[in-house]
């Protein structure tokens, strides 16, 4: 055998054994850092410490943001978390943060407040999980907070005048404001949200909501926000 050829072999073997041992930067967790079944079992009101990745940002003033964050496992929600706002720029999709800060519950919503955080190497996007056959079980919330998507979904009225959206949930608002629409599935009605601070007036989604009508089939993602039962937060609609 051609001593080029070996070493072309060799360096093959190497390079494949180096690979063997290589996991993707969301799947490791710094010591202290808990797990995100740790996350899930520790108590209301505790201290956790958790490794997470930036995927939308909602809301940012003096100095707290308001962030959509997810690892490989399940998905954290930052409420108000101590940030600058030359920071609050740098937390762009992918970002890897470590935050410190206590586990808290609002309407139902489970998320991170009083958090700080650091900024760490690593980067990863979610894509969205496709939650459609989890609308109306006990295992939806199993993936609160997760970016998703629902496919197929029948565009209901939002109230008794038989509009196909609402300014605010009771319509109460103007444009610009959080716009309310329902939907319906396998003969079940789910109140979905565009969050004004997340997609606001502006934005694709806020414009499409805004033309939807009564009986459009349609698909929808974003993250699974929690108030009094699953009321997401959509980012994107398709009319099909």
């Amino acid at each position: 055998m051609k001593k080029s050829l070996i070493i072309t072999l060799a360096l093959i073997m190497v390079l494949s054994l180096a690979g063997c041992g290589k996991t993707d930067s969301a799947d490791k967790k710094s010591e202290g850092v808990m797990t995100y079944a740790e996350y899930v079992a520790a108590a209301m009101d505790s201290e956790v410490v958790v490794e997470t990745y930036v995927q939308a940002k909602q809301s940012w003033w003096d100095n707290k943001a308001t962030v959509y964050t997810q690892d490989k496992d399940g998905a954290y929600f930052l409420y108000n978390m101590a940030c600058s706002e030359e920071d609050y720029a740098k937390l762009t999709p992918g970002t890897k943060i470590k935050v410190t800060g206590y586990k808290s519950e609002w309407s139902g919503e489970v998320e991170i407040v009083d958090a700080t955080f650091e900024i760490e190497d690593g980067n990863f996007v979610a894509a969205a999980m496709d939650a459609t056959s989890l609308l109306g079980t006990d295992d939806l919330i199993k993936h609160q907070n997760e970016f998703v998507t629902f496919k197929g979904l029948t565009v209901e009225p939002a109230d008794e005048s038989g509009a196909a959206f609402l300014y605010n949930w009771d319509g109460s608002g103007s444009q610009g404001d959080d716009l309310y629409f329902n939907v319906s599935l396998n003969g079940q009605i789910y109140s979905f949200t565009v969050e004004s601070y997340l997609c606001d007036s502006s934005t694709e989604v806020y414009k499409v909501v805004e033309g939807l009508q009564v009986g459009d089939t349609i698909d929808a993602e974003g993250f699974l926000y929690w108030y009094e039962g699953a009321n997401p937060h959509i980012t994107s609609v398709t009319v099909k």
